[in-house]
């Protein structure tokens, strides 16, 4: 049974950006919505995920559990899905130095 799903990428390929919009409509720049089905859905996840690089991507579909919905990551990020009693939270990991040597070089 298809269903909707949400793809968020950042500084992705823009093949891959390509082959996504084959499947799916890209609403503003990288954020992709479609209603697909979970064959589908997980396809467009592995090359997601095996051609991200240097980017990010975080997949959102409806999910049997107490949300109604279930989060992947793929690549490089500071906020990380983090199970806490059945329910997925985000938990935001600490700049590294060279995130806080950039933000301090900007001001």
């Amino acid at each position: 049974m298809p269903s909707m799903i949400v793809l968020a990428t950042t500084a992705v390929p823009d093949h891959l950006r390509g082959a996504l919009s084959r499947w799916t409509i890209e609403v503003v720049p990288g954020i992709f919505v479609g209603t697909v089905s979970a064959r589908v859905r997980d396809e467009l996840w592995d090359a997601t995920s095996a051609t991200v690089g240097d980017g990010a991507a975080v997949l959102i579909h409806p999910a049997d559990n107490e949300q109604g919905f279930r989060l992947q990551t793929a690549g490089t990020r500071r906020r990380e899905p983090t199970d806490f009693d059945g329910l997925t939270l985000i938990r935001m990991r600490a700049a590294q130095a060279s995130e806080t040597a950039k933000e301090t070089q900007r001001e």
